[in-house]
């Protein structure tokens, strides 16, 4: 758990390079897609503990990163698009969403997502996309020109994206996995996984524990 929050820490930081550095340059742009990133984050971790605590009697430290993730992955397509009120209630939407996904997948699915990867980047990631159509300022944002179009063209130009990238992805991935089997194997053994691929695979140990 140390480890985790530590990386989430880091996670935070690094992710205002990327998100602001995506206006190109040292100036008010970059400085609002950071702004709109924090606030997300913040408001995802915030509401993913309330979430816990109304359910579970208890918020988690780890419950907290996993709801600051959900806010940076679901501000990121929106991040040089929206303001702070935007990014607000991307991030409580994200918090929101994001937790009940986790859930959905984990207990009732029963899909072994260990780090939460799909619930967490992929749906908030497609959340962050429509509402990208819903909160941006102009049509190209930010970082582009001033052009002013409807809401709902917006969120269906954003919608036919999501279409395409999930297309693309499910195509890639699979035919990546059936390559990957073909030649190496997708999976190891049981014996090797219980033994753990640090040692099985690179014949050294992460941690003493």
């Amino acid at each position: 758990m140390t480890l985790t929050i530590t990386g989430a820490g880091l996670l935070w930081v690094g992710w205002f390079g990327f998100n602001g550095g995506s206006a190109l340059g040292a100036n008010g742009d970059a400085g609002m897609a950071m702004l709109a990133t924090h606030i997300s984050a913040a408001m995802g971790a915030l509401t993913w503990m309330l979430l816990e605590k109304m359910k579970y009697g208890k918020a988690s430290a780890l419950g907290a990163v996993t709801g600051m993730v959900a806010g940076l992955g679901t501000i990121t397509p929106a991040s040089g698009f929206v303001g702070p009120g935007g990014a607000l209630i991307i991030g409580l939407s994200a918090g929101f969403v994001c937790f009940y996904a986790t859930g959905y997948i984990k207990r009732t699915l029963k899909i072994d997502d260990s780090l939460d990867v799909f619930p967490v980047h992929g749906v908030g990631g497609i959340l962050g996309t429509l509402l990208t159509g819903v909160f941006a300022s102009n049509a190209l944002g930010v970082f582009g020109g001033q052009e002013e179009i409807s809401i709902g063209a917006q969120v269906q130009v954003q919608l036919i994206g999501i279409i395409a990238a999930i297309v693309y992805t499910a195509v890639v991935t699979y035919g990546i996995l059936k390559l990957t089997d073909a030649l190496v194997g997708n999976r190891v053994s049981e014996e090797d996984e219980q033994e753990g691929l640090d040692l099985v695979a690179h014949n050294e140990r992460g941690y003493d524990l």
